[in-house]
């Protein structure tokens, strides 16, 4: 995995966390208001764990299953990541390819995220029209005698609450470089040696991640 992926990864996930897991929502929370109040309360569980987390590194695993996970659409993420190939791809693949990619993500940043619980993050109000169902949330993480980083989240309702498909940071696109990286291998090797060698990677450096939601649609 390339580093420009990697900053990406773990820039992203960090500002974004989970909102009030257990808080029945009748209407959708809105877009910055969810992501500004995930990100404080990912932040302070990471900050109360991180000796935990430093011990067991299974800890954040666990984390980012029950808080990160739920506020990704990984099965639109994976479509577009995988572009053509996801249109010919069988319904077992997909299914196999969305459960691997969403492993990756988790095992791509999990071991540097706790060297950020300490950035100051700006939050920028959303402009969009009354009624829109896609919309971007622009951010910013500090950096100690540096630009801060730019972060926008592009976002869409989906099943009633709004869901993160892309990450751009700095202008550059988690899905776009994924879907580069990604092609460049299926055009080599194919399909199923991706997802092959996508598992053996998250088998060699982490647990499972649980999902109730892994079909493809």
């Amino acid at each position: 995995m390339n580093r420009v992926i990697t900053r990406l990864l773990f820039l992203c996930l960090l500002t974004l966390g989970t909102a009030s897991i257990n808080m029945a929502v009748a209407a959708p929370q809105p877009p910055l208001e969810m992501i500004k109040q995930t990100a404080d309360s990912m932040l302070a569980k990471l900050k109360e764990d991180q000796a935990i987390i430093r011990k067991d590194s299974t800890r954040i695993y666990a984390l980012v299953s029950d808080i990160v996970l739920p506020h990704f659409d990984f099965e639109r993420m994976a479509s577009w990541v995988l572009g053509k190939h996801w249109r010919t791809a069988t319904p077992a693949q997909r299914t196999r390819f969305v459960e691997e990619f969403r492993n990756l993500l988790v095992r791509t940043y999990a071991t540097s995220l706790t060297d950020y619980t300490d950035r100051k993050i700006t939050y920028f109000p959303v402009r969009a029209e009354p009624g829109a169902t896609e919309v971007t949330v622009h951010t910013e993480i500090a950096q100690a005698g540096a630009t801060p980083i730019p972060i926008d989240y592009s976002l869409s309702l989906k099943d009633g609450e709004w869901k993160v498909h892309d990450v751009a940071i700095d202008g550059v696109s988690l899905v776009t470089n994924y879907r580069t990286s990604f092609s460049n291998e299926i055009r080599k090797s194919g399909l199923d040696p991706l997802i092959d060698k996508l598992a053996q990677r998250n088998q060699s450096s982490a647990p499972p991640v649980k999902s109730s939601r892994t079909a493809a649609p």
